[in-house]
């Protein structure tokens, strides 16, 4: 037994060391990162996933409990560097175990709050009461939470949360989760195509055909025919380019697919800005970090947090925290000055050995991308783009379906309406795992009763339009337009400088301006590589173009709110206005323009008051 080790030991040593657990060596054995049947156009699969973070992947557990059925995860990345891998502070959950006094009403009451009463609230319910069975689920699978001395996992208090309900892996919660589900996925013998960019979802005729996708390996294009597709792409983030958290991955990839399918964009204006990103370059520093007891000053050396939310301070909801920090900044009492001022976040009251046993992550990236060492000093940080409440509407929450037949969604692509107009920390892997279960079962009781309708020619006659376009657009010659590069920073600037923690109606309507020429340009974009092994030049092209309707949406969506709830906040209409506004808004795509209508908040027995912390 000396040399043995356990299972959950095996786990929480690559979390901890950031190693990719299972993967990378997966992908070296077989050489491959797409299976030889989709090469060959032979593999037509029941449940096709596209995105492999907690969504996608604990939608595919799901799924392949149907032996019967066959199921593949697709990701233009591999499976373990999803956008989940990055969330840090926890997973939300009614357990009792920490906090006996905790119940799943709490739970939702605190959701529903947090969410300003955007949130739906039966879909709340459903989620609170299924949680806490979550956190049990991934112990099952051997998750290496950080434990009591009893050896119970341990809960911690997140912002916007009134008991300590978030179990944890110090700080690589999601680092942990997404290496767990992997191993559980490889044991269900679940397909895994990797380092292929999603194109198009091919629908012909009111029939789902499959997907068309390019291998970045080798340029070629593939259609790859599908019963059902589930869409967990994760956010978009990176319309905001630096000043933001995601990943350079998170580029709304499902939710433009989804949009040009017909299914509505819900709460696009409904961004979230997370109060403490680095100064420097957006990188987050984990909720956790305040929840262990960082405190936040300005320059002034003042808890200014006293002024905006008394009873919570820095454990209010992200959206107050951010505006509040933003604020001071905006007042004079940040330090620095432009898109790099920021105010201090202060760790030195916390002893250094909690730092490295809860904060490790939040400690390295301090040192490696702001030189600061937060044992010694305060480290500088701002308001960065983390999340989307908003993304392709779940028409229903017990299956995962959208409205249209055979596609479902889950995860942060996805908009379930539980987060409403701003989600509490430690909720988001919550979700995933919660509607990612829900998705995977509803797309694979969908494919037990339907055949495959579609066709092999219509799916190589979408390929052969994909490759004219590769033609057409890399052979472009660089007099003819700009860069896409130059037309992502200038939608950046568009979008943080206009679209950013504070909105008001002219910067509104420039900003919609701005949006419409950079999309003509984009029209003729030089793109500078007609190379077909790892075109990295052509998948940017793709992104920054989802890019920036993701971004006209986020602003026709922020126009027609006129009112702050939540992570939109409009300086020219700064209350709340439930006589109009307690609706959520649908953006529609239609031939190149966007459609706006409206859909009623579901109430059950929460109603609506003031928001107080």
């Amino acid at each position: 037994m000396g040399k043995r080790i356990s299972r959950r030991s095996f786990i929480k040593g690559a979390a901890a060391a950031g190693v990719v657990l299972a993967a990378g060596s997966y992908f070296t054995w077989n050489g491959k990162n797409i299976p030889e049947a989709v090469k060959q156009g032979d593999a037509i699969y029941d449940v096709l996933i596209i995105g492999s973070g907690g969504a996608g992947m604990r939608a595919a557990l799901a799924a392949a409990a149907n032996k019967d059925l066959k199921v593949a995860v697709m990701t233009k990345l591999i499976p373990t560097r999803s956008a989940s891998t990055m969330a840090q502070g926890g997973m939300n959950g009614v357990t009792g175990v920490t906090d006996p006094a905790d119940t799943v009403e709490s739970h939702a009451f605190d959701t529903i709050k947090g969410g300003d009463y955007l949130s739906d609230q039966d879909a709340v319910e459903f989620f609170a009461e299924r949680a806490g069975k979550n956190i049990y689920e991934m112990d099952f699978m051997g998750y290496p939470y950080n434990r009591q001395s009893d050896g119970s996992f341990h809960q911690r208090k997140m912002g916007g949360s009134s008991h300590a309900r978030a179990a944890y892996f110090e700080d690589r919660a999601g680092h942990a989760m997404v290496h767990t589900l992997f191993e559980q996925c490889l044991k269900n013998d679940i397909d895994f195509i990797s380092e292929c960019q999603m194109l198009e979802i091919c629908r012909e005729e009111g029939k789902l055909q499959g997907v068309i996708a390019m291998d970045m390996r080798s340029g070629n294009i593939m259609g790859i025919p599908a019963k059902t597709v589930l869409i967990a792409t994760g956010g978009y983030g990176r319309a905001y380019w630096i000043r933001t958290s995601n990943p350079y991955s998170s580029t709304g990839d499902g939710i433009v697919a989804g949009m040009k399918l017909g299914i509505p964009f819900k709460d696009p204006e409904m961004v979230q800005f997370h109060p403490t990103g680095l100064a420097a370059n957006g990188v987050l520093l984990s909720e956790s970090s305040r929840a262990e007891g960082a405190l936040l000053v300005n320059k002034n050396g003042e808890r200014f947090m006293a002024k905006y939310a008394p009873a919570k301070m820095e454990l209010a909801t992200r959206d107050i925290v951010a505006q509040a920090i933003a604020t001071e900044i905006e007042q004079g009492r940040g330090i620095g000055e432009g898109i790099h001022a920021g105010v201090y976040m202060d760790f030195t009251k916390i002893p250094p050995s909690r730092i490295q046993e809860r904060l490790g992550q939040v400690y390295d990236l301090s040192r490696r991308f702001a030189g600061v060492d937060i044992t010694k000093e305060p480290v500088l940080i701002s308001p960065t783009c983390h999340y989307s409440m908003g993304g392709l509407e779940m028409t229903d929450f017990h299956t995962g379906a959208t409205r249209i037949p055979a596609v479902f969604t889950a995860g942060e692509c996805s908009c379930v309406s539980i987060h409403g107009a701003n989600r509490l920390g430690a909720n988001s892997l919550s979700e995933v795992l919660v509607f990612g279960h829900v998705a995977g079962d509803g797309a694979a009781a969908y494919a037990k009763e339907h055949a495959y309708e579609g066709s092999q020619d219509v799916l190589s006659g979408a390929c052969s339009k994909w490759m004219d376009h590769f033609d057409s657009v890399t052979s472009r010659t660089r007099i003819e337009g700009r860069t896409v590069p130059e037309i992502r920073d200038a939608m950046v600037d568009t979008m943080w400088f206009k679209v950013g923690v504070f909105r008001e109606e002219g910067q509104l309507q420039q900003a919609s301006q701005e949006l419409r020429a950079l999309e003509q340009d984009y029209a003729h974009c030089y793109v500078g590589d007609s190379s077909h092994v790892y075109n990295t030049a052509f998948e940017q092209y793709v992104e920054v173009g989802n890019l920036l309707q993701i971004s006209h949406a986020i602003v026709q969506g922020a126009i027609a709110r006129k009112e702050s709830r939540g992570g939109h906040s409009r300086r020219d209409y700064p209350k709340r206005d439930d006589v109009h506004f307690l609706k959520h808004t649908l953006i529609f795509q239609e031939n190149g323009k966007y459609r706006t209508e409206y859909k009623n908040v579901v109430l059950t027995k929460y109603p609506p008051k003031e928001r107080k912390y």
